[in-house]
């Protein structure tokens, strides 16, 4: 119990809990273990849960028609990660989450979700925090998708998650930048070569 709460400060960090809201909290999480490749869920499941990444590395990607992946999001240490479309709007996901390096997650579902924010607000407003800056990245990272050269799109891509790159797979960052791993390769040889 001393760890999964130290857990709940963690995932929490800079706010204040008594002994009894901490417990509480702290049985709503459920500590999950998964190797890599494990996909967590697959387009047309339900989603029920998001996950804090305790360690790892996940991605969630969308596959197309033609059955290429579009990796949509990357998570590591201290990210939450789902298929938030579906986690919100409960309907069926979208997208597939993978384990790219082994992983211990704590997933909340969407009902405990609800009565932790009924219970303690601070919370909701912490989470509420933590969206809006997720979907402020999530927004700027459409804005370079469509504006800037993958050349450019890898630049970016090195600067927000540098501390990822070399857990990733080549194709895992050509499908996150929506280029081709040839692409990908010529971008680095011309960057590192000169």
């Amino acid at each position: 119990m001393k760890n999964d709460i130290s857990k709940v400060k963690e995932i929490y960090k800079g706010l204040s809990f008594t002994d009894e809201e901490l417990k509480f909290v702290s049985s709503l999480f459920h500590k999950k273990y998964y190797k890599k490749g494990t996909i967590i869920f697959k387009a047309n499941d339900i989603v029920d849960d998001m996950f804090y990444i305790s360690d790892g590395c996940l991605r969630t990607y969308y596959m197309g028609r033609s059955g290429k992946e579009h990796t949509v999001q990357f998570g590591i240490k201290d990210w939450w990660i789902t298929d938030f479309t579906a986690y919100f709007s409960a309907s069926k996901a979208i997208m597939n989450l993978e384990v790219i390096e082994d992983a211990t997650l704590y997933s909340l579902s969407r009902s405990d979700e609800e009565l932790l924010y009924s219970e303690i607000p601070q919370v909701e407003t912490f989470i509420r925090k933590k969206l809006e800056r997720a979907f402020a990245a999530f927004q700027k990272r459409i804005i370079v998708s469509l504006s800037q050269s993958a050349k450019d799109r890898y630049l970016d891509f090195l600067d927000t998650h540098n501390n990822i790159e070399k857990k990733l797979k080549n194709y895992h960052i050509a499908s996150y930048l929506g280029i081709t791993n040839e692409s990908l390769s010529r971008i680095r040889k011309e960057l590192y070569n000169s």
